[in-house]
């Protein structure tokens, strides 16, 4: 059984433990509410802004058209974001971006790899230092982003990864990050970013096309509207993830103060045993030398 001094030691370490973690916690959830409001307030104008360029490009003779964001070719380059946290103590949150990520360079682009030609750009520390030690082709320029969120920045790295698709250096750029649901739940997406895909719905077939007035033309439209939806979708596929971390990070420091104080209750209670064990044996080693006495007398 452990000494007095040991499991008071423990007690200590947890207590000092927990306070850290209820700390944690307070903080995650308060950046928590402003990400939230953040995405909340995002996703309506980027799903309105999608919906009008499906609607807009119903209704325009592709010939007639040109938009380099929509080339499909055949892809030999590949170009993989991959949106992590900058620090851990968040749960499977990041991990589960590493798996992800890795099934879909197996599952889809195996050959792009072995032919050396499968890039990654990491925006967060943590997927910066976990492909770079395992020796993938890295752009390095924009994995400190999450120390400043701002539309600015984040434009920066869309427009890497749109000049070198537009510029043939990658056929297809795909994005995998956590989505926000709730506090609880993060769902990891793999998704498209380029080239742009026709994502209509039934729904959206069997909606009447709206005949659009172009001023001054349609290509100006294009050549302006497109690029901004794509500077949209990959803002907001930061705020997603940057709300899924909070979420993480609270959840997983909730749990963590939890388990403190289950820990906690069965080291006082071995505290409190080791403590009577060793009052008994003094009483009984008291009684024996007055017994002792007694006898010698």
């Amino acid at each position: 059984m452990a000494n007095l001094k040991e499991v008071k030691g423990r007690i200590q370490s947890v207590t000092s433990t927990q306070q850290i973690t209820k700390a944690m916690k307070m903080v995650a959830a308060a950046k928590l509410r402003r990400a939230q409001d953040r995405i909340t307030q995002m996703r309506p104008y980027s799903q309105k802004l999608s919906a009008i360029i499906q609607n807009v490009s119903a209704g325009v003779d592709s010939s007639e058209i040109d938009n380099p964001y929509a080339e499909v070719r055949e892809v030999s380059k590949v170009l993989i974001v991959v949106v992590t946290s900058d620090r851990g103590l968040c749960g499977g949150f990041n991990s589960s971006i590493f798996k992800s990520t890795k099934n879909l360079i197996a599952e889809k682009y195996a050959d792009v790899e072995a032919a050396g030609n499968l890039v990654l750009m990491p925006i967060g520390k943590k997927a910066y230092d976990h492909f770079v030690k395992r020796g993938y082709n890295i752009v390095d320029d924009y994995h400190l982003m999450f120390g400043n969120l701002d539309f600015g920045h984040v434009m920066d790295a869309a427009e890497y990864a749109m000049k070198g698709f537009v510029e043939g250096e990658f056929d297809k750029v795909d994005i995998v990050y956590n989505e926000f649901k709730n506090v609880a739940t993060q769902i990891t997406r793999q998704e498209s970013f380029l080239p742009i895909q026709n994502e209509a719905t039934e729904e959206a077939e069997q909606t009447e096309v709206i005949d659009y007035l172009y001023e001054p033309s349609q290509e100006f439209i294009f050549s302006e509207i497109v690029p901004k939806s794509l500077h949209i979708q990959f803002y907001k596929t930061l705020l997603e993830s940057n709300a899924s971390e909070q979420g993480a990070r609270m959840t997983a420091m909730d749990q963590a103060t939890d388990n403190a104080g289950e820990l906690l209750k069965d080291l006082k209670l071995t505290y409190n045993r080791t403590r009577q064990a060793a009052i008994t044996k003094e009483i009984l080693e008291i009684v024996g030398g007055a017994e002792a006495l007694a006898q010698g007398g």
